[in-house]
């Protein structure tokens, strides 16, 4: 095998790792095969023309256009970005809406490829909305409890929605906690002085109908019934959590967290059977 082959092999499964076409193991043992020892250190070297060939070669390669393209839109962006005060209220919801829009498809586009890169900018635009949404409210001073809590409610429901529709637990889970918060708040707002045991009526109920969710949603979405089991077991605990932050009562909490704690093993050990099937 001459070197010019034996160079283009090398870069070949050099790409592989990189993109993780083959598992590691696989490439570990072509580059014992075909690598010299200093290939071996240029693959792993971060500074090498392998790790930024790609990119470099995508900036060459770019036309005019794309260029003109690019400078384009980082112009409208910084232009958004410096005049976004002056704008309508429509627009400024307009504007809101086509960002987290762009970043959900662009996440979405990416994700098949790239996992974390995609996810991450589907939090970027779950953020961009809860964000962009309060910043427009403080900006028309529309920071009164309810408003707020509208803003958090209506992105706790997409969060929901999207999630299920995503496949992604995650943000499927966060809606679900940020709609408990919300009914926290509710619960602080209009019976501040509630006892400990109303707390546990006000609570305990939902659990057990998330618990009920989760027996009749796992027929049919497995992800979305352990989604709703975790929310459950969340729940459980909120009646201790609710009187830590909003009542300020720590007595006989570390009793109450104790036996409900004895009632939730015992009750998924004798259900494991039933439960295990649930979400798995």
């Amino acid at each position: 095998m001459n070197e010019e082959r034996r160079q283009i092999i090398v870069r070949e499964i050099a790409h592989w790792r990189r993109n993780k076409l083959l598992p590691e193991q696989y490439c570990d043992f072509l580059f014992n095969l075909y690598a010299k020892p200093e290939d071996l250190e240029a693959s792993t070297d971060e500074s090498s023309p392998l790790s930024f060939g790609k990119a470099l070669s995508a900036v060459q390669k770019a036309t005019g256009k794309q260029w003109l393209f690019t400078i384009g839109i980082f112009t409208l962006i910084s232009f958004v970005v410096l005049y976004f005060n002056a704008f309508h209220p429509v627009l400024q919801i307009a504007v809101v809406l086509v960002a987290v829009a762009a970043l959900l498809w662009l996440g979405r586009r990416i994700r098949v490829r790239q996992e974390a890169m995609g996810l991450s900018l589907i939090g970027i635009a779950m953020l961009v909305l809860v964000g962009g949404g309060s910043y427009m409210l403080g900006i028309h001073n529309l920071e009164e409890w309810g408003y707020q809590t509208g803003l958090i409610l209506l992105c706790a429901v997409f969060w929901i929605v999207y999630g299920i529709m995503a496949r992604i637990p995650i943000v499927h889970l966060c809606g679900w906690l940020t709609l408990s918060f919300v009914y926290a708040t509710v619960l602080a707002r209009y019976l501040p002085e509630a006892a400990w045991y109303e707390t546990q009526l006000f609570w305990l109920p939902v659990s057990l109908l998330f618990g009920w969710a989760t027996w009749f949603m796992h027929r049919f979405a497995k992800a979305v019934s352990a989604v709703l089991f975790v929310t459950c077991a969340v729940l459980w605990f909120m009646p201790e959590v609710y009187q830590m932050l909003f009542m300020g009562e720590t007595a006989w909490i570390q009793l109450q967290l104790l036996a409900k704690i004895g009632v939730a093993g015992g009750l998924l050990f004798y259900l494991r059977k039933q439960w295990m099937v649930w979400v798995a």
